[in-house]
């Protein structure tokens, strides 16, 4: 099975290797905004043209694909920047193929074709806020056989910070092919991302037949079917102290705006708190993927049919009093983890329906409850009598959607990313939504 996968490994540059790496990175940005200038003064011009009343064939034509801003790139770049040639031509490639990604997503949110969010038209880059990135496609991209080494074209080669065995076990065995290499600041070190095409063996869960339910919730990280609770590290409230004391202290220097907004040279002092907050929130966010990427690893390597909730995160994230805990736990990237993960093990990710009622349902007899409180975590059944932690009947009705999906849809799978909705079994009866209407207020949000 072939697969196309990422490998990103911390480098260790020297000085010089650093300054070249921010050389690429500023090169790619500035080929960006100057054809995101370009694309605004020919769209005003196209506008005034057209309420002048000049025919559509003749109006201004915006160059909006790659190719078009390539070669206006090339026939502009030796009176534009004279030393573009310090650089790769995959920089500027870079930032112009960013450009025309952002215009095509820009455009098909518009015209109501591209899934997910409405896109807004591209910003122009700042050297402060943007992330400092550059791709390479082209040119001497490999990995050293020492296996503590990368080479990148016009950067040379560059040590890492830690062993790049695994990819160069794909690539000496013939399993692996390197398509891309990124390279990108974050948290104060240089990594290098390397897209690569992977030839996965076939693999098989070590039990191909159980079904596990995941209930994630913010009091712990997971609840398993089988009884098994993971604990939330909360990462984020653990360093909170620390990151309250950075951003008062960097609120204390002389940042880049005046308390009128005027803009102002930023002291030494202030990038230097700046670098260790974007250093603080970088280990936050590589705890929390750390401890994501063991869970689902786990949980894909185990059991040969995985059931989760499509929940409402950007809900969730809506109710004050839960965005900080829900934010934490990384919801959205365990779904997105264990969707391909189970693909690659051989097994199957089940992803039941928003409206699913998995916490007001009785495990044992299948009683729905109209209302439960967020705060009763403990779930009583009135027709039965059962008695059972909150999450954990969560989980074992989500096992049991394994059943029900096999009996009406056959094999339903999210591989598509869609999420299903099974039939209810005897003795349920399903909880029914009716649509919000226009003018009432949206109900809060409830925290699985």
């Amino acid at each position: 099975m072939k697969v196309t996968q990422a490998y990103r490994y911390a480098l260790d540059p020297t000085p010089g290797q650093a300054a070249a790496l921010a050389s690429h990175c500023g090169a790619a940005r500035f080929a960006f905004n100057w054809g995101l200038a370009l694309v605004k003064a020919a769209l005003s011009q196209r506008e005034a043209e057209e309420s002048y009343g000049v025919p559509g064939e003749h109006l201004t034509q915006a160059p909006w694909s790659l190719y078009s801003l390539r070669r206006a790139w090339n026939a502009a770049k030796d009176r534009l920047a004279p030393w573009w040639a310090d650089n790769s031509k995959e920089a500027y490639n870079s930032g112009l193929d960013n450009l025309a990604r952002a215009l095509k997503n820009w455009d098909s949110s518009r015209k109501g074709t591209r899934k997910g969010r409405a896109m807004g038209f591209p910003r122009f880059r700042s050297k402060h806020r943007a992330a400092s990135s550059c791709r390479f496609t082209t040119g001497a991209i490999r990995v050293e056989a020492d296996r503590h080494h990368v080479t990148l074209p016009r950067l040379g080669t560059i040590r890492t910070a830690e062993s790049t065995r695994k990819l160069a076990r794909h690539l000496q065995r013939g399993t692996g092919r390197i398509l891309s290499a990124t390279v990108r600041f974050e948290g104060g070190r240089w990594f290098v991302a390397f897209t690569c095409e992977i030839d996965h063996a076939d693999r098989v869960p070590a039990r191909p037949d159980a079904v596990v339910g995941v209930d994630l919730g913010v009091k712990d990280l997971a609840v398993l079917s089988t009884g098994e609770v993971i604990a939330s590290p909360k990462h984020h409230r653990a360093a909170l102290r620390r990151l309250r004391r950075l951003n008062k202290q960097l609120d204390r220097r002389i940042g880049p705006r005046s308390p009128d907004g005027a803009r102002r040279q930023p002291s030494a002092r202030w990038a230097k708190t700046r670098a260790a907050l974007g250093k603080a929130h970088a280990r936050v966010a590589n705890q929390r993927r750390d401890g994501l990427h063991k869970l689902t690893s786990r949980l894909a390597a185990t059991w040969g049919t995985v059931v989760v909730e499509d929940l409402n995160v950007s809900g969730m994230l809506a109710n004050r009093r839960l965005a900080r805990a829900v934010a934490d736990v990384g919801m959205a990237e365990a779904r997105r983890q264990l969707t391909y993960k189970t693909t690659w093990s051989g097994g199957r990710l089940i992803v039941a329906d928003r409206w699913f009622p998995s916490s007001k349902t009785c495990s044992g007899c299948g009683a729905v409850k109209a209302k439960l409180a967020l705060s009763e975590r403990t779930y009583a059944c009135i027709e039965c009598g059962l008695v059972a932690d909150r999450d954990h009947n969560a989980a074992l009705n989500l096992a049991a959607l394994a059943a029900d999906v096999a009996q009406s849809r056959g094999e339903t799978l999210n591989a598509r990313g869609g999420a299903v909705r099974p039939g209810v079994r005897a003795g349920r009866a399903p909880a029914k939504r009716e649509p919000r209407k226009r003018g009432t207020l949206r109900r809060k949000p409830e925290a699985a």
